[in-house]
Formats: C-alpha cells, sequence, structure tokens
C-alpha cells in the first residue's frame, strides 16, 4: 500500500484554518478553489469535482474538532482503496501546520495522487493565508 503524507506550514492560526476545513461542502469556494471545481453533498459522503475533471465520491469518516482533524475514503477510478486524513496543528504566533496523509492501493497510483496533493496542498496555503490577510 502506498502511504503520502505531505505537511505544509500556513500563515494562519489553527482555529482560522480548521473553521475552513471542517465547511466539507465548500472547499471548492473556500479551500482550495481552481483545485477542486465543484462538490456537493451526498449523505455521509461529499461529490468532489477536481480542476483536472477527476470527479471522486469521499465518504466523511470523521470530523473531530477537538483534533481539528477530518478523515475521508474515496471510491471510483482506478484506486481499489483510498483513505485520507487532513489535520491541523496550532503552532503559534498565528500560524499552523497542516499535515495530509494519504493510503491508497493500487501502488502504482501513488505517483498521480502524489502529485495531486502537493497541487491542492499549493492552493491551499496560497488560498488560507490570503484569507488570513484580508483579515
Amino acid at each position: 500500500m502506498a502511504s503520502i503524507r505531505r505537511e505544509t506550514q500556513v500563515a494562519a492560526s489553527a482555529a482560522q484554518v480548521w473553521e475552513v476545513v471542517r465547511d466539507i461542502g465548500a472547499i471548492h469556494r473556500r479551500l482550495v478553489p481552481g483545485f477542486v471545481t465543484d462538490c456537493k453533498l451526498e449523505g455521509d459522503a461529499r461529490i468532489v469535482t477536481f480542476g483536472n475533471g477527476v470527479v471522486a465520491r469521499e465518504v466523511i469518516v470523521d470530523l473531530d474538532d477537538a483534533a481539528r482533524r477530518l478523515v475521508w475514503s474515496a471510491t471510483g477510478g482506478r484506486l481499489t482503496h483510498h483513505n485520507a486524513s487532513l489535520q491541523i496543528f496550532d503552532e503559534g504566533g498565528g500560524r499552523s501546520r497542516l499535515l495530509w496523509i494519504a493510503d491508497l492501493l493500487p501502488h502504482e497510483m501513488a505517483a498521480p495522487i502524489a502529485a495531486m496533493i502537493d497541487e491542492g496542498m499549493r492552493v491551499m496555503k496560497k488560498t488560507l493565508e490570503a484569507q488570513a490577510a484580508a483579515q
């Protein structure tokens, strides 16, 4: 099983970042605009359309306010298994650290999924920092 782990520092407080991340149906507007072009809630899942045209059904496994951690599982396409989490850590001084972990199969999908995660993190950092600066 491939495991991808990415971290980034963000010039925004953990509370500000978590408030955006936990809005699971608005990621295309508030968290990763352009990287995600549409997001619709459907029961315990969200249907996510990525900028590259990929559509995924992501079941929300956990939304933990105390830990500032979101966990989801995606189905469809060439993936036979995908489980991911995004956790926000308070770094003090109005800064936070974001940790995105994804475990997936088949292993051959690791490179394209890692590239998507890298792009998602880049857009997330830019968006969150712009929002924090505007407040």
